[in-house]
C-alpha cells in the first residue's frame, strides 16, 4: 500500500479531493489532503502575506508532523507549483511525483508567469491581494456547480506572484515523474494551447517522465476518478 499527499488547486481546498481520496482509502492506501492557508476550511487565514512559500510550508509541515516517509506527492492545477517547491526540499522522502493537469514551473517561474488566473495583467484582484476565481462564459450553472462556486476562496496574490526556486531540476532527482493531462478540450481548441499543454509537450518529450492523457475536463479527479486511480496504481506498482 502507498501513502499519498494530495495538493489541491487555486481557490479550492481539501474538500475537492474527498471522493477521490476515499477511493484510494478503500484500497487500503493512507491519504492526506491538506487545505492550503487561506483556502477551504482555512480561508479565514487568508491575507496579503500568504505566499507560495506559505503553501509549500503547509505541505512540508504536514509531512513533518505526520512523520511521513516514502510517499507519493500529487498536485492538481496550482498544486503543481506547490509540489514543485516541496519536491526540491524533501526529494529524498518522495517516491513518485505526479502532476494532474497542473502547472509545471522551471526555476524562477511564477504561476502568473505561466498564465495562472489569467496572468498578472488579466487577473481579477480585490482589496489589493484577493485574486478572484476565474469563470468563463460557458461555466455550467448547475446546482452542483453553484455549490462548488460557493466554496471557492480568493487566492492570495503572493501565491501566484512568487517564483519557484529549484536547486536541482526535477529530472535529476531519484523519484519517478508523471504528468496526467486532461485532454477533453483538445478537439475544440484546434491546436491545444496554454501552460498545461506546454507541460504536456515537455513531459512527452523526456524519457524521465511517464505521460498520460484522459478525455475529460480540468477536474480530472472528479470527472474520471477511477481512471486516474488506475494511473496511480500503475505508477506506484513495484
Amino acid at each position: 500500500m502507498s501513502t499519498y499527499v494530495l495538493v489541491h488547486g487555486a481557490w479550492g481546498g481539501s474538500y475537492g479531493w474527498t471522493k477521490f481520496a476515499n477511493l484510494l482509502r478503500a484500497d487500503g492506501h493512507e491519504v492526506f489532503t491538506p487545505s492550503l492557508t487561506g483556502q477551504g476550511e482555512r480561508n479565514h487565514l487568508g491575507g496579503p502575506n500568504v505566499s507560495l512559500t506559505t503553501h509549500i510550508t503547509d505541505v512540508e509541515n504536514l509531512i513533518k508532523y505526520e512523520d511521513l516517509g516514502n510517499f507519493v506527492l500529487v498536485g492538481h492545477s496550482y498544486g503543481g507549483m506547490v509540489i514543485t517547491g516541496v519536491a526540491d526540499h524533501l526529494h529524498e522522502q518522495i517516491t513518485d511525483l505526479v502532476y494532474v493537469d497542473a502547472f509545471l514551473p522551471n526555476d524562477g517561474e511564477s504561476c502568473f508567469d505561466l498564465g495562472g488566473a489569467g496572468g498578472a495583467e488579466g487577473a481579477t484582484i480585490e482589496d489589493g491581494w484577493k485574486v478572484m476565481p476565474m469563470r468563463t462564459p460557458d461555466t455550467a450553472e448547475t446546482p452542483e456547480m453553484a455549490v462548488r462556486l460557493r466554496k471557492l476562496s480568493p487566492q492570495p496574490i503572493e501565491t501566484l506572484r512568487e517564483k519557484v526556486r529549484l536547486t536541482t531540476p526535477l529530472e535529476q532527482r531519484a523519484f519517478s515523474l508523471t504528468y496526467v493531462k486532461a485532454a477533453g478540450d483538445a478537439s475544440t481548441l484546434g491546436r491545444p494551447t496554454g501552460a498545461f499543454w506546454d507541460a504536456a509537450a515537455r513531459t512527452k518529450a523526456d524519457d524521465r517522465w511517464r505521460y498520460y492523457e484522459l478525455p475529460c475536463g480540468h477536474g480530472v479527479h472528479a470527472e474520471m476518478p477511477n481512471e486516474l486511480k488506475a494511473i496511480l496504481d500503475e505508477v506506484t506498482a513495484r
